[in-house]
């Protein structure tokens, strides 16, 4: 009997030369498959720019495509390529609700300042160098939801993919007129100085989560076979730093398979947040939807092959049947160092990425009878009624 694994890999448009060519995304594919990977993640949104022709960014800002792609679809070859050899893609929104890094908002708040988001002191909302649209404004979720459903439409891909950034917002953001405002009329008071308020970090939080289902309830009415995956940050930490309320997601059935970053530099450190993730927010019944984000690769650092190896079967132990691992190029390195310990170890036997009915943990019917707009309207209206 096959194996029925999740084995995955992002691919980045930083520290990265994979894109830059056809021939170069093929030879990437042709090492995947060889190793035993059977779904790739390549970026499809970092930096403000799309990395595929883009009909929304256009309309929006004049900008079809990431300058550096001019004249070609980057996502349309990867996905070709990606098929030809048996992967599955999924595209990922890398920068979610970020605007830019660095760089006071770049191209998005120059055109749309409306659009940033705002911390306490009224300063743009920034955090470890990124800078933030405001993730409550409708207007932004609605484009951030068009983005998503153009490659969805266009092309043949087998689901989406959000992370750290989409949909989230750092904890110190909320304090835009448009937010308070919001919130005064729920409460009947104005959103606390503390940013970790209990009650306002969670009411926020609450809004992501909307907006996340929302998301889910249009892929599926596309393609009620489409993935939804999500490499969230850990929980609790990302609800308080990001207000990503990762355990509701999987309470709603609002996220097919979900890849926590637990991105730590050695495995008892690894060994004891999965350990906790597992006991507390997967149940018998939902452990299929988990496939832990892995750091091979950042900076300087760079994973052995005995922490990697190690994780892995760790996972199975606990009967995880999958990873994702960040990024790609870390395969590549020592003369393909860790790509030959995976084909020689575990990913030795060819595995089968599991079908959708693998994953869900109940049905869902999914209709949709309105655009994204009218319904971001209807929760409007229902925010300010009376």
């Amino acid at each position: 009997m096959s194996k029925v694994e999740i084995r995955g890999v992002w691919l980045t448009a930083t520290d990265s030369q994979v894109l830059k060519s056809k021939q170069s995304i093929a030879e990437a594919m042709n090492f995947l498959a060889e190793t035993g990977f059977n779904v790739v993640f390549p970026v499809v949104w970092s930096k403000g720019v799309t990395l595929y022709p883009s009909p929304t960014m256009w309309k929006t800002f004049g900008i079809e495509i990431d300058s550096n792609f001019l004249s070609r679809d980057p996502l349309a070859e990867l996905v070709a390529e990606a098929r030809r050899v048996g992967l599955k893609v999924i595209p990922w929104f890398e920068y979610g609700f970020a605007s830019s890094y660095n760089s006071n908002g770049g191209i998005l708040l120059k055109q749309k300042p409306e659009w940033g988001a705002y911390d306490y002191q009224g300063n743009l909302l920034k955090k470890n160098g990124f800078e933030w649209l405001n993730a409550f404004d409708f207007q932004v979720q609605e484009f951030l939801l068009n983005l998503v459903l153009e490659v969805v439409k266009n092309y043949d891909v087998d689901g989406v993919q959000g992370d750290d950034r989409f949909p989230a917002l750092p904890s110190e953001g909320g304090y835009d007129q448009g937010t308070i405002t919001r919130y005064h009329r729920e409460f009947q008071k104005y959103p606390p100085k503390n940013h970790k308020d209990k009650n306002w970090l969670q009411w926020r939080a609450n809004i992501l989560t909307d907006v996340l289902a929302l998301l889910y309830q249009e892929v599926k009415a596309i393609n009620s076979d489409l993935l939804v995956s999500m490499a969230p940050n850990i929980y609790d930490w990302g609800l308080q730093e990001y207000l990503q309320d990762s355990p509701t997601w999987l309470k709603r059935g609002i996220v097919d398979i979900i890849h926590p970053q637990i991105y730590r530099r050695d495995f008892l450190s690894y060994k004891c947040i999965l350990n906790r993730l597992v006991k507390e927010q997967f149940t018998d019944t939902i452990l299929p939807k988990l496939a832990p984000g892995i750091l091979i690769k950042l900076g300087r650092y760079r994973i052995t092959p005995d922490y990697l190896l190690r994780v892995i079967e760790y996972h199975r132990q606990l009967g995880i049947n999958g990873e994702v691992c960040f990024f790609y190029e870390g395969l590549q390195e020592n003369n393909d160092q860790l790509a030959k310990v995976l084909k020689k170890g575990h990913y030795a036997q060819s595995a089968s990425f599991p079908k959708l009915a693998d994953l869900q943990d109940f049905g869902m019917n999914y209709h949709r009878s309105t655009s994204i707009l009218q319904r971001l309207e209807k929760r409007l209206r229902k925010i300010f009624k009376g």
